[in-house]
């Protein structure tokens, strides 16, 4: 699909479909499951996967003009479920086997089935190489043990992409497997969280739960290289998504600015609000900018680990900047629910924290640079 039609296509799904819904489903704490089929009918959901598993090909510069647009619906909890096989679905891609492939990811795309990532625990958090969560080898199944958290459609999830250990301490034993939603001994419990109201997030416990072998991503004591290409992908997509949020609040401010008056004059008359407005529109066209260079160095195949680390950090600090000042300008609108800057402050700490914490990836950026 050419960028522009994909751009008029998302465009009018976000007006048409999300932006009228999205402060009902922020208040209810949910969204219709069939968001998904809807997403799925325009071909939303396959875009970047495989064509053999019903996918679109995509580049990394397409998938940007898709986030670019979803984000003007100004709701990162919405785009973080509907949108959670983006994470979920690539191990089955990469370590599936080929008929576990044709059985799972089609319904994935089309948005009959939602698939979930579980890595993060409630001991270990972004510690994947030190996770707790067993996995037995039993005949023909494995018995699966432990817990996980923080798990983005965790509650809803047909599909659940599970990191477990399989083998010794660290890296070198741990597996990738994927757990059907209906399997017994699986119990979810749903999280309260500052932001991202509409986004389901869950904690899931196993017990004694009896998984095929047929089920296992990749060869047993492989999955921590699987699971760390995923990071980078999603890094980029939370990366996208805190810039394009921080200019829905720009555009939101800047349209509240014209329209307000104070003292007699439209607040955008008022030099600090112009400077404000300026400040921010200056970060997100930094980060702008950097997303573009990042994305053209993948495009040719390149994974820029410590760029897309350094990115993601960057642009959540955008996010988070731009979201307050969206809040200022908006003065005591800002501090109502409805408005896209309370949602998007509400919902800034995630991006500072999702795939990795700051303190995280600017040290993971530091090794992957040579200096440490």
């Amino acid at each position: 699909m050419m960028e522009e039609a994909l751009r008029a296509t998302v465009r009018r799904f976000v007006e048409q479909e999300l932006r009228p819904h999205v402060n009902d489903w922020e208040e209810a704490g949910t969204f219709p499951r069939a968001l998904y089929r809807q997403a799925g009918e325009l071909g939303l959901l396959a875009f970047g996967f495989p064509e053999a598993e019903g996918g679109i090909p995509a580049s990394y510069r397409q998938l940007q003009a898709l986030n670019e647009e979803l984000c003007r619906a100004g709701c990162g909890g919405l785009l973080a479920s509907l949108f959670s096989h983006r994470i979920g679905a690539p191990p089955i891609v990469h370590g599936g086997s080929a008929q576990l492939r044709a059985r799972v990811l089609p319904g994935i795309l089309s948005g009959e089935h939602i698939s979930a990532l579980a890595v993060s625990e409630p001991g270990g958090g972004s510690d994947v190489a030190n996770l707790a969560t067993s996995a037995v080898r039993d005949g023909d199944h494995y018995i699966v043990n432990g817990s996980k958290t923080f798990i983005t459609s965790g509650m809803r999830a047909d599909w659940l992409t599970v990191a477990v250990r399989t083998g010794g301490a660290g890296a070198s034993g741990i597996s990738a497997l994927l757990v059907s939603g209906d399997t017994p001994g699986l119990t979810r419990s749903p999280l309260k969280k500052m932001g991202w109201w509409c986004s389901d997030t869950a904690e899931l416990h196993f017990d004694q739960c009896r998984v095929p072998a047929a089920n296992l991503l990749g060869a047993e004591n492989t999955g921590f290289a699987l699971l760390m290409r995923n990071f980078n992908d999603e890094r980029l997509m939370l990366a996208m998504h805190a810039c394009y949020l921080a200019q829905a609040c720009l555009d939101e401010a800047v349209e509240w600015a014209r329209q307000r008056k104070t003292f007699g004059r439209a607040l955008v008359q008022h030099q600090a609000v112009r400077h404000k407005l300026v400040d921010m529109a200056t970060r997100i066209e930094a980060t702008r900018a950097f997303i573009d260079s990042v994305v053209a160095r993948m495009d040719t195949g390149a994974q820029d680990v410590a760029q897309v680390c350094m990115l993601k950090n960057f642009a959540a600090q955008t996010m988070q900047a731009c979201s307050g000042e969206a809040v200022q300008i908006l003065g005591g609108m800002g501090f109502m629910r409805g408005t896209v800057a309370e949602r998007v402050y509400r919902d800034a700490k995630v991006y500072m924290i999702g795939g990795g914490a700051e303190e995280i990836l600017n040290d993971l950026a530091a090794r992957q640079l040579g200096w440490g």
